[in-house]
């Protein structure tokens, strides 16, 4: 037996792990659960090379709680330890650091960065335990079983015992501010959320299962008590592609997502291992337009070991919409955030993800182009995100990246440039493509449009004036106009304004009468010489305006464009006769009720009539049909 002191010159190293860790202590058990993984896979790899004559067994992993005696037990058959062993790796090497560990984390609370850092996973146990004690015996048998025990201080005993299994059984004695610990519920929470997929099967307590027993009609259903296994230690991502199928898939979807009711639309498997290590399953979920985006869906792994679900920064912010793993021994388990963030191999591994999603999409919109337009309304707003943020993958999209019009068909930007090019070319030379947020709200819009042989495409996600700005600045002459932001001779001006009915003093005449009836602060009165068969009153929304207050809503654009009032132009057709009538009316009333008619019809017609406007309208509608 012997007694001493862990090789620290600092005595209060023990209170600053208790301390500074304290927020995130949960993580103990992931710590001490991968010490046994790595235990257990070195012993398999010792015993590969002939470096071990030990037998190997069913390597497992084990986890016990013990209310009574207030104990959480990690015990592993892996490779054990001697005395020489724990007095190399717990007292002098974990602490070789400690003074330094010390002078840099006592004003600090960055718990990732202090773990792993100074090789103090084992350690972490303190943050919930008040005596820790190991239990070990090591894969070479004549080395005598060993047995550690320390109270949360400098002070420790390391004395031979009569453990006579290989391996090593970690005992946490919990401290009374810990005692949720000694939860099952606790315990197995955790064990799903860190060890789900580590590669060593981890047993935690019994479960029931139903079996059956003999053959044929003489079979026999039997309840019997088997091993709780609570990990998959061959998840998909682990394995060869081609050795799986879509329905393995999608099992380990419903594996990693067991309460989601939708199934992905499909699936990249990443299978990398120069100029670095990467593997990992990533799904394309459905995103509908308008709808809340969850992000932290994907689950950042180390060597199976489970580090984060919050990769923003890690990965381009667009993929966090994506669901799925993401597994490299190249990412450190135990840094922080902001090291993943600025580490060069991350910006690498990100980069290369990007590749392999702009690749995939590629391939799926080449190998079968129905199939991938009949998913594009469901993956658009990932896509879309994407173009905006990395311009790397703007430019590979350019392939893939679908536009669709009010009819239902589907084109790549170049393809649409080459249909509507010749008709939609104005007389400036500037080619100017139609849309629509809203085809059923702007369908008299629409129609215009059609009627002139013009193409309208359907664009009605959040992030429509974002990528509208982006195309423009990329394509010389092009530009976009919502249909119903002016009139459709205006939005493609063939030539050059059509003559007026009224005269100069009669359409100066008339514009005063209109402003003065209508709100100054809601209509911008505009006077067009218009067809003579287009209504008399036409409402639009100017498209600068509109695009400006869109895109500030949804990031980007004018600072409190998104508080402003609604504004509308108020088209007045003075080639209608409608405009002759109002003239001519000598009662200012009777003129001002003419106006305000159908202004109201523009408006109804745009869906822009509500509430007591709307009501009073119908109320007048249904009293002239009794006049008559």
């Amino acid at each position: 037996m012997s007694q001493g002191k862990i090789n620290v010159t600092a005595d209060n190293i023990f209170p600053i792990i208790k301390k500074f860790l304290y927020s995130d202590h949960e993580i103990f058990l992931r710590e001490l659960i991968s010490n046994a993984v790595d235990a257990s896979i070195k012993l398999k790899t010792l015993s590969r090379l002939g470096e071990s004559k030990a037998e190997l067994g069913e390597l497992q992993i084990e986890v016990k709680i013990d209310k009574e005696a207030k104990t959480l037990t990690v015990s592993d058959n892996g490779l054990g330890m001697s005395t020489e062993e724990i007095e190399k790796y717990i007292n002098q090497l974990a602490f070789s650091g400690a003074e330094e560990f010390v002078k840099k984390y006592e004003d600090k609370s960055d718990a990732a960065a202090i773990i792993g850092h100074f090789g103090l996973g084992f350690y972490s146990a303190f943050m919930v335990a008040k005596k820790v004690e190991i239990f070990s015996k090591s894969h070479v048998e004549e080395a005598p079983a060993a047995h550690w025990s320390c109270e949360g201080d400098p002070e420790f005993l390391l004395e031979e015992t009569d453990k006579k299994e290989r391996g090593t059984d970690i005992v946490l004695h919990i401290a009374d501010d810990s005692t949720e610990f000694l939860e099952e519920s606790k315990i197995s929470g955790l064990l799903n959320k860190y060890c789900k997929f580590l590669p060593i099967p981890i047993k935690f307590g019994t479960k029931e299962v139903t079996v059956k027993e003999g053959e044929g009609d003489d079979a026999k259903e039997v309840k019997t008590t088997v091993d709780n296994i609570i990990n998959n230690p061959e998840p998909a991502w682990t394995k060869t592609p081609s050795t799986l199928e879509d329905k393995d898939y999608k099992a380990f979807y419903r594996e990693l997502y067991p309460h989601s009711f939708e199934e992905p639309l499909f699936h990249i498997h990443l299978n990398v291992d120069y100029p670095f290590n990467l593997t990992g399953v990533l799904f394309f979920p459905r995103i509908k337009p308008n709808m809340d985006l969850q992000k932290n869906k994907i689950q950042l792994y180390q060597n199976q070991v489970y580090v984060t679900d919050n990769l923003e920064g890690i990965v381009p912010d667009f993929l966090t919409l994506l669901h799925g793993v993401i597994d490299s021994k190249d990412i450190p388990l135990n840094v922080s955030r902001s090291y993943l963030q600025s580490d060069g191999a991350v910006k690498k591994i990100s980069s290369h993800i990007t590749k392999k999603v702009a690749d995939k999409l590629e391939e799926l919109f080449k190998k079968d182009r129905k199939d991938f337009e009949s998913k594009w309304d469901d993956i658009k707003m990932i896509i879309e995100y994407g173009m905006l943020s990395d311009e790397k993958f703007y430019d590979r999209a350019q392939k893939f990246a679908l536009y669709k019009n009010v009819k239902g068909e589907y084109f790549t930007f170049d393809e649409y440039k080459t249909k509507t090019k010749d008709l939609q070319t104005d007389k400036d030379d500037k080619h100017v493509m139609l849309y629509s947020s809203n085809a059923e709200s702007q369908h008299s819009f629409i129609a215009r449009a059609e009627a002139k042989g013009y193409d309208v495409l359907l664009m009605d996600s959040p992030l429509v004036s974002h990528l509208l700005q982006r195309l423009e600045t990329t394509n010389e002459k092009l530009s976009f106009a919502r249909v119903d932001s002016d009139h459709i001779d205006k939005l493609i001006k063939k030539e050059d304004d059509q003559p007026s009915k009224l005269t100069a003093e009669e359409i100066d005449k008339l514009k005063p009468i209109i402003e003065g009836t209508v709100e100054k602060s809601k209509f911008i009165v505009q006077m067009e010489n218009l067809s003579s068969d287009e209504s008399p009153f036409i409402i639009t929304v100017p498209e600068f305006m509109r695009r400006m207050k869109e895109m500030s809503l949804t990031g980007g654009g004018m600072m409190g464009m998104g508080e402003m009032p609604e504004m509308y132009n108020l088209v007045v057709n003075t080639n209608s006769d409608f405009m002759g009538k109002i003239l001519s009316e000598s009662d200012a009333d009777k003129q001002s009720a003419l106006i305000k008619e159908g202004t109201n019809l523009a408006l109804l017609s745009q869906n822009l009539l509500h509430g007591e406007a709307l009501t009073k309208f119908v109320e007048n509608a249904f009293n002239r049909l009794n006049d008559n």
